[in-house]
């Protein structure tokens, strides 16, 4: 007992000590020398370490393995003049009380993955400052100035307006505002931040084109577009500022959703579960009465077989049989779905760069079946996107029938096929049963596929990891499983080769991913396989994928040549240009810039482009750039390419200003590059990207 007193005190001293230490070499680093220089300043990088190349005297080192090889001209000593200055940061670590406990260490690090829950919002619009609507359209308002919760008063409205932004070289400016530029009307009248076009700043009423000047103005963009046909816009006047979109859900259904009055005819598992409880207890009723007339046990008999054979198919409701399209995905760029940042502005931009699918972010089925607005959202398209799916994520059976019959139902939907969501490793998806956690319950997985492709007339696509805990993976005994089940309407397994608990962390498993795709059995029909993991480049595609697909006639291996992109594309936007034209594009600064004017663009056309549109196309923007900043570009590269898990530099200067901004990795900086597309920000503005992850 006393040596384990011992042992505990000196851990605990120990501690201390390093704690010490540890802030005392931090504060040392900002403390100014004899000459007035600070610390930092005054270390210079030996000709060997510069710019993380690698070589450290012949001796390896674990972090120059995953350094970007930058050539030295680009690598500075201390941060550029051109970049904000950094905040100074509370360095002081609190002494650790957990006495050695490696429970309490393992939870503050769970605490520290996933999302920062606790990031700073936008401040809500006071509806005392909106205009109502009936007034912005030039009619009376149905509830009267009295009792409507918005301004009527046009002229306050003018007064305290806000003047338009105008973005760098007043680009936005020259296009106007989006909506009364491609169909005469703007829904927003007064509250556009760029409405001078459109509005009489004398009495504040908002203009309408007539129809031959909406034809003539599309004349001319179509004169002046570079998107493809697809993509046009259509020439009218209804209101509504996404007039293009496709899968918008009706507002009747909505209101079913959320009554929960809309008529599935899925029951829910609890109800199935009551339904088979009320039928056991019929038939003890059944027999205490034996002596009861038979005509009586006739007819309870064919009453109970009915209600058995309704509750047996209550999780696969017996549908019109539809023809289902089929999908081609081989040699196929893929944009697989993104949190936050897979957005429909972002795979507008996608789409220009070559990409040929495209798919929604994940959509969560009970809140869809709760008829959340956010929610339904997810599924939007944009007429550019020619191949399009929707993810679904949920933990019974049930909801993804429920889903499917909504999204079948619906008119005007048009979804190419539909992902299963089971790889999702978010601790809060994963508690309900969605996600990975779905992987490991097999009889859900089989009611949940069974439910989908006996309701949709489109493929059903099945996402997931490699397993749970790396050293157990299991998609390779679980993809044979899902093709023994014969369930027709299954057109592709999408693999990432990583398991749950590494999340983004350490490279994906490409070996275990061609196992998986070698693993089905002859005796079914084989379902195809496509992988996905750190494709960075065109040789990336090439190295881990091309070269493990099997050679025509090969009906063992299933992998697909199809490049499905992640981060990748978040980091690399016109990753899908460079494995199609098979090269390394040197993208410049000002090109990438005009990318994110393309990217404001369709923000301010899809989100609005009133005050919350503007706020909305920033806050994507941002969260998007969080991901832009770690690309380095191919001119100021040692050795090409630049891999997915390796990390530049601490302090970088890039061929010019506007190369060196896009290098930061501080919020401030991506702040001012918001402001020279959106305008000025408030000065008590603050962003803190959505995720956060250990992983790079």
């Amino acid at each position: 007992v006393n040596l384990k007193k011992i042992s505990t005190k000196r851990r605990e001293e120990r501690t201390q000590e390093q704690s010490i230490l540890r802030t005392i070499s931090l504060l040392s680093l900002s403390q100014p020398n004899m000459s007035g220089e600070t610390l930092a300043s005054t270390i210079k990088p030996s000709s060997e370490t510069t710019s993380g190349t690698g070589r450290n005297n012949g001796n390896s080192n674990k972090a120059d393995d995953f350094a970007v090889k930058v050539k030295p001209e680009f690598v500075l000593t201390e941060r550029s003049p051109v970049l904000t200055p950094e905040k100074p940061i509370n360095t002081v670590t609190p002494v650790s009380s957990d006495n050695g406990n490696s429970n309490d260490r393992r939870n503050n690090k769970k605490s520290r993955r996933g999302q920062n829950k606790k990031r700073p919002r936008d401040a809500k619009i006071a509806q005392a400052d909106k205009v109502c609507l009936a007034i912005v359209r030039g009619e009376e308002c149905p509830f009267g100035a009295d009792k409507c919760k918005y301004n009527h008063d046009l002229k306050e409205i003018l007064a305290n307006r806000q003047e338009d932004i105008h973005g760098i070289d007043g680009y936005l400016n020259e296009e106007g505002c989006p909506a009364w530029r491609l169909r005469g009307y703007c829904d927003f009248g007064v509250m556009c931040r760029l409405g001078s076009c459109h509005i009489n700043m004398s009495t504040g009423q908002n203009l309408r084109k007539t129809a031959d000047e909406c034809k003539s103005d599309a004349s001319k963009d179509d004169d002046n577009n570079t998107e493809t046909e697809a993509s046009q816009p259509k020439v009218q006047l209804a209101i509504g500022h996404q007039n293009d979109i496709k899968n918008v859900i009706s507002r009747d259904t909505m209101v079913k959703l959320r009554k929960s009055t809309y008529p599935f005819v899925c029951k829910r598992h609890f109800e199935v579960a009551k339904e088979k409880q009320r039928q056991k207890e019929d038939a003890k009723v059944k027999e205490m009465n034996e002596e009861a007339p038979k005509a009586v046990d006739a007819d309870r008999e064919h009453l109970t077989a009915t209600e058995a054979k309704s509750v047996g198919d209550a999780t696969t409701p017996a549908l019109p049989l539809k023809e289902r399209k089929l999908i081609d995905f081989r040699n196929k760029v893929y944009i697989a779905p993104l949190t936050t940042v897979g957005n429909l502005p972002f795979r507008r931009i996608m789409k220009q760069f070559g990409a040929d699918i495209t798919c929604g972010e994940m959509a969560l089925a009970d809140q869809l079946l709760q008829g959340k607005a956010s929610e339904w959202a997810l599924v939007k398209r944009h007429p550019s996107e020619d191949v399009f799916g929707v993810q679904i994520a949920a933990g019974h059976a049930d909801q993804y029938t429920r889903i499917a019959e909504v999204l079948t139902n619906e008119e005007g939907f048009e979804i190419d096929f539909v992902d299963m969501n089971l790889g999702c490793p978010i601790d809060l998806v994963c508690e309900k049963g969605a996600g990975a956690s779905l992987m490991l319950r097999e009889k859900k997985l089989r009611g949940s596929v069974e439910g989908l492709t006996k309701v949709l007339n489109c493929p059903v696509t099945i996402k997931m990891r490699t397993g749970w805990d790396e050293k157990k993976n299991f998609a390779h005994n679980l993809v044979p499983s899902i093709q023994k089940w014969g369930i027709e309407g299954i057109g592709a397994f999408m693999i990432h080769g990583r398991s749950r608990l590494q999340r983004y962390s350490r490279l994906a498993d490409w070996d275990y991913i061609a196992q998986v795709a070698s693993s089905q059995s002859s005796d079914y029909p084989k379902i195809p396989v496509i992988g996905n993991g750190d494709i960075f480049s065109y040789n990336d595609y090439e190295e881990t994928i091309v070269k493990r697909v099997g050679e025509e006639g090969d009906t063992d291996n299933m992998l697909l040549p199809t490049a499905m992109l992640g981060r990748g594309a978040l980091i690399k936007p016109w990753l899908p240009t460079e494995i199609k034209e098979r090269r390394h594009w040197d993208i410049s600064a000002t090109e990438r810039l005009d990318m994110l004017k393309d990217f404001v663009r369709y923000g301010l056309e899809h989100y609005g482009s009133d005050q919350q549109g503007v706020n909305n196309t920033r806050r994507f923007l941002l969260e998007w750039l969080s991901f832009l900043h770690r690309y380095v570009p191919v001119g100021m590269l040692e050795v090409l390419p630049q891999q997915m898990n390796h990390r530049p530099p601490q302090n970088m200067c890039g061929r010019n200003d506007l190369e060196t901004l896009m290098l930061s990795k501080n919020c401030a900086d991506w702040i001012k590059i918001s402001e020279m597309l959106l305008g000025p920000v408030p000065e008590d503005f603050q962003f803190v990207p959505k995720h956060k992850a250990n992983s790079y």
